[in-house]
């Protein structure tokens, strides 16, 4: 997934570098660093293993032309008719060879290939020299210093050798294994240069990159405090100044906290800045229904000069399982529901693009699944990304399935791939668990503890099932078991199945219990696996097995309960089709009752089931019996507690007359990069469109413009497609044109359909692409009073006195100032000073300017440069909590400025104000401001760098006019 997390961003050619920097957003750092994708136009050849592919003359001019994502081979749904064993012996065993020529710029920088994951072994040459080879495993990233073996300045040939034979060093190898092991070059891979002073790869050692965490999330409060420990390598020959600037950035672009360092680094010393900073106002947190998500954005400043940067997204959130309420988000306990998640498409094996990831998680949330586990191996950067920003929390794990090694080297490539899988992911909101063993053998205390040593901030899971292992969480956090049908338990500890039934009666019983912490279920989509036994094993046209989607990721009917259950939206569903041998109705839905109709005639209204198998839903099923089936139109109307109503209907199909055609595009682009892929769903239906869901017909797809349909050229049975649910599915991908496309599906004897779709241009540019602005604007809070005020939290001090020429000078707008001038000159302004106010900002609004005027007091700024400003200021009539314990008390006795009347309402008038010239606003009062905030008024103004700016305060009548504080902020 292209990122700019803990490696960043590369330009081909100086010329294109120079042509779009001046294009990044304000404030986005503007360094040495660029990453460019390396996806498109390979030259590939499939076998030869032990080949010299690798020289620098090879004429490749005959080899394949692919883009990356990519497998070795297509695969059919009955993987290509092969009976292989669950170890996979010969199934994608093969090695793949890879080469393209790139542009390296003559320049200092270091030069890196970031490789996402390749299946399974990777070797590398530049120029024809061995660079070297990766063996850990498929499933996590890696990459390699390349700068010392291109020529600066010209053109390099790279080749990659990606080997997926088997390798009993290399886990999930030797297995076996519920699941396929593609393979091929298979996730994204980037050329990334730096400056030789440079922010680390998360993944080089346990203290490189960027490691994000927060101690204290205070939800009560609302306050946080984030820790953020970057890693800076200094590859020159002399020691080098190097200034951190680290900046928290909200949703709209602003600034909300900045963190500074500055150290000497010694030449080839790999140094770690420790910051740390909270954020205390309007924060927000990350959660399933609001996941809100800040940008660290990181930068190494040398001399002056801004050489380096990465960009981390976090969610602010805190979570616990705890041991009689279950799983803690946010203060809150939660059922987690949800699916487990193989990442494997049909015919592409695990080569998926972004995009694709992304709609797999927009689908849970469609459903009001709250997690998923990757089920059995790390996976894609752009899934995790998916999650941090749909509010869906993750369960993550090393990859293995059943079987342990004996053997040394498997160990160790078992534990660098969990720290891999850790380092990589540290830093997202989503992952809450690390699967801490092997599938179905409990816990596994070296991959427990090596997790615990990369991140003690998460919880670890156990991994268990009946048939095997401790049934206990033991050295884990979380109890997780396999729960298919009866399991041991002795209730000393919540269990969680981390794998599980599905449907509403397998939910039920997780919903009722509170030390049942979340069912995830087996599994989303149907998959392929070599399994022998299962239901699918020899089916001639699909063998994927399990899902509660097809591997197509069209939902089968059972799944719609999962609205019903999970969403608050009012939601009713008819389970069945109506046709002739239909004797039973179940209609999903959240309302109170449901009355279900046939041709305008009452069947009959019921209540959700009362069967025990749904005790502890909150909205079992509605079962209807013995209906005799007449043709027509079914209706099913929900009564909801509201009072509204709700319905749905299904009507008798008629014969097979047309095709509908859909483009799965919702919540994405459909991007021009030759990899992109979506989805088709040609749907079978009769005269009047009503889908008929019984048929078998072969539907054939192809695509006018720049983009094919996959599988027209390999022997995969793809095109034409085969109904399942009266629905034939094909997969589309884009080429490298952004202009409109057109689909078309027909079927002998069926009315064709087609539908069109504009490609979007696509962005090698990886910062260019996910820049966003960064509004890193001066601000200072000025808190008015008389000089006994105590500030904290950076505050600024006006002390003023009665009646005397009172005029600040700002620290952060240097040459400004303040002053605070009578309405007219029969008014008074009286200063006060502390009066213990209970609150967060008690000392602002606890004391401040009392002004006694028919035309009100103005604050009037002196020399303000040019531009927009926002001014928040604060408005409270204080009282005092002073008692024998306050050292104040005495002041009480001849202070009476706080006993003065006051205005309640206040206006603010400029006519330098951006737009409405005057804002109202409510003055609060009292001494206990603990969970209320007090009277602000918020205005944007413009100073034209010239003349001064002038901000009224004026009651309605001619009582007092309170004005304790004020911040001023530069504005956009």
């Amino acid at each position: 997934m292209t990122r700019i997390l803990s490696l960043t961003v590369v330009f081909f050619f100086a010329l294109f570098f120079k042509s779009n920097a001046q294009s990044l957003p304000y404030g986005f750092p503007d360094t040495d660093r660029t990453k460019i994708s390396l996806n498109q136009d390979w030259k590939f050849h499939l076998g030869n293993p032990e080949a010299k592919n690798f020289v620098v003359d090879l004429d490749d001019s005959n080899w394949e032309t692919v883009s990356i994502p990519h497998t070795l081979k297509l695969t059919s749904l009955t993987l290509d008719g092969l009976n292989d064993e669950k170890t996979q012996l010969v199934f994608h065993r093969e090695v793949g060879w890879y080469r393209k020529t790139i542009p390296i710029a003559n320049s200092n920088k270091k030069v890196f290939l970031e490789f996402e994951g390749v299946h399974q072994v990777t070797d590398l040459w530049i120029n024809g020299k061995h660079i070297g080879q990766h063996a850990v495993g498929g499933y996590t990233p890696f990459h390699f210093d390349i700068t010392d073996f291109v020529e600066k300045g010209k053109d390099n040939q790279i080749t990659i050798l990606a080997d997926n034979r088997r390798n009993e060093m290399v886990p999930p190898d030797p297995g076996p294994f519920d699941y396929v092991k593609f393979s091929g070059l298979y996730r994204d891979l980037y050329l990334v240069e730096t400056n030789p002073v440079h922010v680390t790869f998360n993944w080089e050692t346990l203290n490189s990159g960027v490691s994000i965490t927060t101690p204290t999330i205070d939800i009560i409060n609302k306050n946080a405090v984030v820790s953020v420990k970057t890693s800076v390598k200094n590859e020159t020959t002399k020691s080098t100044k190097c200034q951190l600037l680290t900046r928290v950035i909200d949703k709209d672009g602003l600034v909300v906290l900045k963190l500074t360092n500055e150290v000497d680094i010694w030449p080839g010393q790999e140094f770690q800045f420790n910051q740390i900073g909270s954020l205390e106002d309007n924060v927000k947190f990350w959660g399933i229904d609001n996941p809100y998500l800040y940008r660290v954005n990181s930068v190494v400043i040398v001399d002056g000069k801004e050489i380096d940067f990465v960009e981390n997204k976090i969610g602010l959130r805190k979570f616990e399982q705890d041991p009689i309420r279950g799983f803690i988000l946010n203060g809150e306990p939660i059922e987690l529901i949800g699916s487990n998640r193989h990442q494997q498409y049909p015919y592409l094996g695990d080569a998926v693009p972004n995009a694709l990831h992304y709609k797999d998680m927009l689908q849970f949330k469609e459903y009001g699944w709250n997690i998923m586990r990757t089920a059995h191996y790390p996976q894609d950067d752009a899934l995790i990304e998916a999650c941090d920003e749909l509010g869906i929390l993750v369960y993550e794990e090393a990859p293995t399935w059943i079987s342990i090694s004996d053997k040394g080297v498997w160990w160790d490539n078992l534990e660098k791939s969990a720290r891999t899988m850790v380092r990589n992911h540290r830093n997202h909101a989503s992952i809450v668990m690390w699967g801490a063993g092997v599938n179905h053998r409990g816990y596994v205390p070296r991959v427990h503890n090596t997790i615990k040593q990369e991140d003690p901030t998460r919880l670890t899971a156990s991994q268990g099932a009946r048939w095997t292992g401790w049934q206990t969480s033991g050295l884990t956090d979380i109890n997780a078991n396999m729960l298919y049908g009866p399991f041991l338990w002795d209730r000393s500890e919540p269990i969680f199945a981390m794998e599980g039934g599905r449907g509403a009666a397998a939910v039920a019983p997780y919903k009722k219990d509170p030390l049942m912490t979340g069912l995830i279920s087996w599994t989303a989509h149907a998959y392929y696996t070599f399994h022998p036994t299962h239901s699918r094993a020899n089916d001639k046209r699909d063998r994927t097995r399990s899902g509660m989607m097809t591997i197509f990721r069209d939902p089968r009917p059972y799944l719609e309960w999962y609205k019903a259950e999970m969403l608050e939206e009012p939601f009713i569903n008819i389970q069945e089709e109506w046709v002739p041998d239909a004797k039973k109705i179940t209609v999903f839905s959240n309302a109170d009752e449901v009355e279900l109709t046939l041709n305008d005639k009452l069947i009959e209204r019921l209540k959700p089931s009362n069967d025990t198998i749904y005790d502890g839903l909150d909205h079992a099923p509605f079962h209807f019996k013995n209906i005799d089936y007449k043709s027509g139109k079914l209706v099913a109307k929900g009564y909801l507690k509201d009072g509204n109503t709700i319905e749905t209907s299904k009507k008798t199909p008629g014969k097979p007359y047309a095709i509908h055609l859909h483009l799965d595009t919702e919540g994405r682009p459909f991007i021009a990069d030759g990899t992109d892929i979506l989805v088709a769903y040609a749907t079978v239906v009769d005269k009047n469109g009503t889908p008929v869901f019984d048929t078998d017909h072969l539907i054939k797809f192809s695509v006018k413009g720049d983009a094919s349909v996959i599988g027209d050229n390999a022997d995969i049975n793809a095109n034409p497609m085969f109904t399942e649910y009266g629905v034939a599915p094909a997969l589309i991908r884009a080429g490298n044109s952004d202009e409109e496309i057109t689909v078309t599906a027909k079927c002998k004897g069926l009315k064709s359909a087609s539908a069109s779709i504009a490609l979007a241009p696509y962005d090698r540019n990886e910062i260019q692409k996910n820049a966003e602005a960064i509004y890193d604007f001066k601000s200072e809070r000025v808190d008015l009073g008389a000089p006994d005020q105590l500030l904290q939290f950076g505050w600024q001090p006006w002390y003023g006195t009665d009646e005397a020429e009172n005029v600040y000078s700002f620290q952060t707008f240097k040459g400004s100032k303040a002053k605070i001038v009578k309405g007219s000159d029969d008014g008074i302004t009286r200063w006060l000073g502390e009066m213990n106010v209970i609150g967060k900002y008690g000392y602002a609004y606890g004391e401040g300017l009392l002004a006694i005027d028919d035309k009100g007091v103005n604050l009037v700024f002196d020399n303000l440069p040019k531009g927009t400003y926002k001014l928040t200021t604060w408005h409270h009539a204080p009282s005092s909590n002073s008692d024998s314990m306050d050292p104040n008390k005495e002041k009480l006795k001849s202070v009476t400025i706080h006993k003065l009347p006051y205005e309640k309402s206040i206006i603010v008038a400029s006519e330098a104000l951006v737009g409405d010239k005057q804002v109202d606003v409510q003055v609060t009062d009292g001494k206990q401001m603990q969970w209320e905030a007090p009277g602000m008024g918020v205005i944007e103004f413009i100073s034209d760098g010239i003349s001064p700016v002038t901000i009224n305060f004026k009651g309605k009548g001619n009582k007092g006019i309170w004005l304790n504080a004020f911040e001023l902020s530069e504005w956009k």
